[in-house]
């Protein structure tokens, strides 16, 4: 009997995360598809900024190609999704909708997860050029990674104003 609940109980709370999850990814699909991509050279000093925004406030959850998980990405629920290991996108409208979605994420965040929203802080052009640069992670070696960049959290030459939103008292 006790069995028959646990189960009961474990079916229920999958259905319910597949439900969640369903919702999120249909929402993101939905937000992001009207989008216009800017375009983005990726051989650019402007896409090297991609990589100086990756290493400076993206890192430490989603990690990048030959880096061990820190204890932040390791603790988070859910967990942070590793876009190096992903594959790469088969065709150039599949990459498009990707860059799209990847935008719309970065931009507003995702609620009940540890993904914030950079749209308050970062001006569009800075997301796009993070957008298209996450995508180019998917299926990066980390030798092609630390051709691209050394690998940290350099905050030097990152600067956002912090100052944006007021304060409030609870």
């Amino acid at each position: 009997m006790v069995l028959d609940r646990f189960l009961c109980g474990f079916r229920l709370r999958k259905i319910l995360y597949e439900l969640i999850a369903w919702a999120r990814i249909s929402s993101i699909t939905a937000h992001s598809k009207n989008l216009k991509v800017l375009a983005i050279d990726e051989a650019s000093e402007t896409f090297s900024a991609g990589v100086r925004h990756y290493n400076a406030i993206c890192i430490i959850c989603h990690l990048a190609p030959g880096l061990k998980p820190s204890d932040l990405s390791v603790g988070l629920y859910p967990q942070a999704p590793l876009f190096f290991k992903r594959a790469p996108a088969t065709n150039q409208e599949e990459k498009l909708k990707i860059i799209k979605e990847y935008f719309w994420v970065i931009k507003n965040g995702i609620k009940m997860t540890a993904m914030p929203a950079w749209g308050s802080t970062h001006d569009d052009e800075s997301i796009w050029i993070m957008a298209v640069f996450v995508h180019q992670l998917h299926g990066m070696t980390a030798e092609d990674y630390g051709a691209l960049s050394v690998v940290g959290h350099d905050h030097n030459d990152h600067q956002y104003d912090h100052n944006i939103l007021p304060l409030k008292n609870f």
